[in-house]
């Protein structure tokens, strides 16, 4: 990573993470650049709708990832491919049913970050 991803403690009631990948960031952040692996679909950028929409301010635990390729917590909490970062073990929200849509048209099968699909994965 170029830029820091140093988030200062006054800052933190503003982090929020994505429900498809987990990914940690300010909303200041989604809002600049979008989310670094779903943006090509999600189009987060400039647009707070759809930051309400497909990021939740409710997540759980966070794992810090170096090298994703090579974790075996990247494979454990389905990170593997995404860039490195601060990640959510669990996100809390509804994805809406039209994003799902677009997540799936873009080859990414969804799976709720919130733990409710925890037996579906084989």
């Amino acid at each position: 990573m170029s830029q820091s991803a140093f988030v200062p403690p006054s800052a933190h009631r503003s982090l929020r993470a994505c429900m498809v990948c987990s990914i940690v960031q300010p909303s200041n952040q989604f809002m600049r650049s979008g989310c670094p692996n779903c943006e090509e679909f999600l189009q987060l950028t400039g647009s707070s709708d759809a930051i309400q929409d497909c990021t939740s301010q409710v997540f759980e635990g966070l794992i810090t990832l170096a090298q994703p390729k090579e974790s075996w917590v990247a494979k454990w909490q389905r990170l593997e491919g995404y860039v490195p970062g601060v990640y959510a073990t669990k996100v809390t929200g509804v994805l809406p049913e039209e994003v799902v849509g677009q997540v799936e048209e873009a080859g990414v099968k969804y799976i709720p970050r919130d733990g409710s699909a925890a037996n579906e994965e084989p």
